[in-house]
């Protein structure tokens, strides 16, 4: 896939991902079926689902994940928070126009833009929380959101990144 590509399928998941209402009982079963689905995968992660105001409405650590992944979740939370785009969408556009994030001014000590945060948007509402995972390559925990999300709200067709 072209990086032009790339960014219309992760434009595309941000449209089609949105929620009708989002509470704290939707984080905890969201955050459950992103720890089965990594887990499904044979993969250890670390998820963290926080309001925009930075309150954690779910958390997990897997047993290979430390202090380092909850950093880059903290990172990852500020940039979907700023930008109301998910980190791999940041990425992208990055990558595309060649640029760097100090080029948009977000510092890279408070601010990551790698795949794995996706934004947690409420149809006429906008952007109220964010979803991380970590602990993989970027892309497959963009990917894990994403199927997860796509099952959650009962989306047959989500269009995925042919990258993975």
């Amino acid at each position: 896939m072209t990086m032009d590509e790339v960014i219309t399928v992760l434009s595309m998941q941000e449209e089609i991902l949105q929620f009708s209402h989002f509470t704290n009982e939707d984080a905890w079963e969201l955050g459950m079926m992103l720890v089965a689905e990594s887990r499904r995968r044979g993969l250890d992660c670390a998820v963290s689902i926080r309001r925009n105001n930075g309150y954690a409405v779910f958390k997990y650590a897997g047993n290979t994940t430390n202090l380092n992944n909850d950093r880059w979740m903290d990172r990852t939370f500020n940039t979907v928070r700023t930008l109301e785009k998910s980190s791999l969408l940041v990425y992208s556009e990055l990558q595309k126009n060649e640029e760097t994030m100090v080029d948009i001014a977000l510092d890279p000590k408070e601010f990551s833009c790698m795949g794995g945060g996706f934004p947690v948007r409420v149809e006429e509402v906008g952007v109220v929380g964010a979803i991380m995972v970590t602990n993989q390559n970027h892309y497959i925990n963009h990917d894990i959101i994403v199927k997860t999300l796509g099952r959650y709200l009962h989306i047959d067709e989500v269009p995925r990144i042919r990258m993975l």
